[in-house]
């Protein structure tokens, strides 16, 4: 039975010690809490901030940076809290369920934590940027943004194409518009009793009147390849990417040449092959009627 039916009076004085004594350690638990929060954000990420800031880091990994600070800070405050306030035990059990589950995460999610590593290496050493064309693994497209996890591109189709940063920092990828020249290269084929002299003039006059062709260096048309059919120059111009498409580029020089070498007579043969032998048919039977 309960002190009250057996009429036995309890005295409410007895458990205010235990309540004041509660209320303390939870006001002093909020209030070292606080301190140490406030004043580690302020200090931890003005540090943080200023010093990838010196640094030139990227905009986005210093705002990441300064969030990831702000939660350590946070974690931090309440683990030196709870010590202070005496919440011990209830610390230890915390720590090790967190580190459960920081463990579950980790192998749950390990390929978007390595998307996001791998984020963090595009935007910080920067092999394409915004804008770029690029290729990779038999695919292309151009940049069209950059984040933490994933990549998008417009192929050349207007697909919008997204593709997880893992992917692009495992692979080779080309950068075709990273520097201020790029060559472009034809092959064309002429026949081997045309003058290579004249068809390579015809090549290197039309590569040099396609405008945003360079002046240096200079057009060339060595000769590349004796084929079967065909003697292959190899007709090379340069362009800045970044000014001129390559794929317009190419097509005109193309159109250009093949229209020359018409006007002036220039065989341009097909690829052939030519069979020899015989064929010997035995054995024929009457067809019955």
């Amino acid at each position: 039975m309960s002190p009250l039916q057996q009429g036995v009076s309890v005295d409410p004085q007895q458990y205010v010690p235990a309540i004041l004594s509660a209320i303390t350690t939870v006001v002093l638990f909020l209030v070292v809490f606080v301190i140490l929060y406030l004043l580690g954000k302020y200090f931890l990420t003005r540090a943080v901030e200023g010093s990838l800031r010196q640094r030139e880091f990227d905009e986005t990994l210093i705002g990441l940076a300064v969030s990831v600070t702000v939660v350590i800070t946070a974690v931090v405050a309440v683990a030196l809290a709870a010590t202070v306030a005496g919440f011990g035990v209830v610390l230890s059990a915390f720590a090790i369920l967190a580190g459960a589950l920081a463990l579950s995460v980790g192998f749950a999610a390990q390929g978007l934590i390595a998307n996001f590593v791998a984020g963090v290496f595009i935007i910080q050493d920067e092999p394409f940027t915004i804008g770029d064309w690029i290729e990779w693994d038999g695919n292309s497209g151009v940049v069209r943004e950059i984040h933490l996890r994933v990549t998008k591109l417009d192929t050349f189709d207007n697909e919008l194409l997204t593709v997880p940063n893992s992917d692009l920092a495992n692979a080779a990828v080309i950068n075709n518009v990273a520097n201020t020249q790029r060559r472009v290269s034809v092959g064309f084929g002429i026949g081997y009793d045309d003058d290579i002299e004249r068809a390579r003039n015809a090549v290197l006059t039309e590569g040099a009147n396609i405008e945003g062709v360079l002046d240096e260096p200079e057009p060339t048309a060595p000769v590349a390849e004796l084929g079967d059919s065909a003697v292959v120059l190899s007709g090379r111009i340069w362009i800045d990417p970044n000014e001129h498409s390559y794929g317009a580029i190419r097509a005109q020089f193309v159109e250009a040449v093949k229209e020359r070498f018409d006007a002036e007579g220039i065989d341009m043969p097909y690829p052939n092959t030519e069979l020899s032998g015989g064929v010997e048919v035995t054995n024929i039977g009457e067809t019955e009627g």
